[in-house]
């Protein structure tokens, strides 16, 4: 395992509105990714009432919900949060590349930051090292990764 960190200490809130869209399956793992992303948006200055919550059965519905979250025309980035721990069958492969490449359409067609929060693991272990914000906090990097965007959007716009 590597200890290399990403540092998103320069990221800093200056406005917009985030949508964290998640998968039920697997929502001991899930509810980890929220807190880590709920603990860094409030870490960096993100008003609550900024947040909003949606939730789909499993990752293999987030794109369709992204889409329909980014249509509302609500939010200025969605988070998307799922777990995909790989199994006996090909299910994992199908799961994975397609809710996968369903985000990144959303992202492009509707010119919005969807963050891709996903964890696509081998084991449930590596996914609860992964999600769990006091280990990896993998759903901070994708609050953190929110905000860049952004911010990214904004600077183009002036």
């Amino acid at each position: 395992m590597s200890n290399f960190k990403l540092d998103f200490s320069t990221t800093q809130y200056q406005s917009g509105r985030i949508a964290i869209v998640h998968a039920r399956f697997n929502q001991p793992l899930i509810n980890m990714m929220i807190d880590g992303a709920k603990a860094k948006l409030a870490g960096l200055a993100v008003p609550e009432e900024q947040i909003e919550l949606f939730n789909v059965a499993g990752a293999y519905e987030l794109p369709l919900a992204a889409q329909q979250v980014a249509k509302s025309g609500k939010f200025d980035a969605i988070i998307a949060i799922g777990v995909v721990i790989k199994g006996d069958t090909p299910h994992f492969d199908f799961v994975s590349a397609e809710s996968s490449s369903g985000l990144m359409r959303v992202s492009l067609d509707e010119e919005m930051p969807i963050i891709f929060g996903i964890l696509t693991t081998n084991t449930e272990a590596q996914a609860e090292e992964r999600a769990n914000p006091d280990k990896m906090n993998k759903g901070g990097e994708a609050a953190a990764t929110a905000i860049e965007m952004i911010n990214l959007k904004n600077s183009l716009k002036a």
